[in-house]
């Protein structure tokens, strides 16, 4: 096909902010239709876009003539929204993770393995980062040896605080690990090709601690082992004061690899009597931009092309549960065994 007619699934700030990338940046492709619960979104997409407007999921795969569902709902809908995509006939694109429970997301799977003439991709974005890239590259050639060692952070900043609670209250958010951590979970997987065996996780709310009353940790830190006794880090947050800190320290045997070091938004330092002064990066969406475009394009290349994508629905599943079992080990306050 030329072009690739969608419909998006979800207006919140990332909905939107993919509906946006269609319209006005990814070429070959067609926005016709939206759907969200809210009736504000909805009139803003319709006057801003341009495109039809559901309150039903269903009825916008049915009845607008699209091609494929970008999927960006709250992550409890996923599993039933993306079979119902697939036995309709269309691709679909599904932010992380796949779902909540493994059950639901392992019926899930079955049904993208038994659609395999359409095309399904899971939004691990940072796999598009150049940053992320170029470390994988490094790592697949044995620039820095063998891996030895991996830290992770991603903090949110505190200013989307007050909005996360309010969301985490009304939908489940799965809680810091399966939210936040998954992405590095993915990433850690993708460059060491190796699966954990164990791990240990605490959590603690002291920067949040309304977060307890839903159930939610503010930080969270996990120490997994892998299969060669590697160790990885992972450490998710909501409290940073300055702005959105993502970075990753990827130790080799001959070796370092440090990404995002720090949170800069451009390369200006301002240097007066108050001392040096940095703009930081204030969201995910900000820091990952260049990603979310270019995972929104390969999706719609891969489905004009007809050709899979390159990350697969085992890579969700098995991240999935691994940050299940962070989770776990959090919650009950001791080591858990990774089958």
């Amino acid at each position: 096909m030329d072009i690739v007619n969608v419909g998006v699934i979800g207006l919140g700030r990332l909905g939107m902010a993919h509906t946006e990338k269609l319209v006005t940046i990814i070429s070959d492709v067609n926005v016709k239709a939206v759907c969200a619960l809210d009736i504000e979104q909805l009139d803003y997409a319709a006057k801003t876009f341009s495109v039809d407007t559901y309150t039903d999921y269903k009825k916008m795969i049915d009845q607008s003539g699209i091609d494929a569902v970008i999927i960006v709902s709250p992550t409890g809908f996923h599993p039933e929204m993306t079979r119902y995509a697939l036995e309709a006939g269309k691709h679909v694109f599904c932010e992380k993770p796949l779902g909540l429970e493994l059950d639901e997301v392992k019926e899930m799977a079955e049904s993208i393995k038994e659609h395999d003439d359409l095309v399904f991709q899971l939004g691990f974005m940072r796999r598009f980062d150049q940053s992320y890239l170029r470390a994988k590259e490094i790592i697949d050639n044995k620039g820095i040896g063998e891996v030895i060692y991996i830290r992770a952070y991603g903090i949110d900043p505190i200013s989307g605080l007050e909005s996360f609670t309010k969301f985490a209250t009304d939908n489940d958010s799965g809680g810091i690990f399966v939210d936040m951590c998954i992405h590095d979970i993915d990433l850690i997987r993708w460059y060491t090709q190796m699966e954990p065996t164990e791990v240990w996780s605490i959590g603690n709310n002291i920067a949040a601690p309304q977060l307890k009353e839903i159930n939610e940790f503010e930080t969270g830190v996990a120490t997994l082992k892998f299969e060669n006794n590697m160790i990885a880090t992972l450490i998710g947050g909501r409290h940073a004061a300055h702005g959105n800190q993502v970075e990753m320290e990827i130790m080799g045997s001959n070796g370092w690899i440090r990404i995002a070091q720090e949170p800069k938004k451009d390369f200006l330092t301002l240097f007066t009597h108050n001392g040096i002064e940095n703009n930081c990066l204030q969201s995910f969406a900000e820091r990952f931009e260049q990603a979310f475009r270019d995972e929104l394009n390969d999706f719609i290349q891969n489905v004009k092309n007809n050709e899979p994508s390159s990350i697969s629905v085992d890579d969700g599943v098995r991240a999935l549960l691994i940050a299940k079992a962070c989770k776990e080990s959090a919650e009950q306050n001791r080591l858990i065994k990774i089958n």
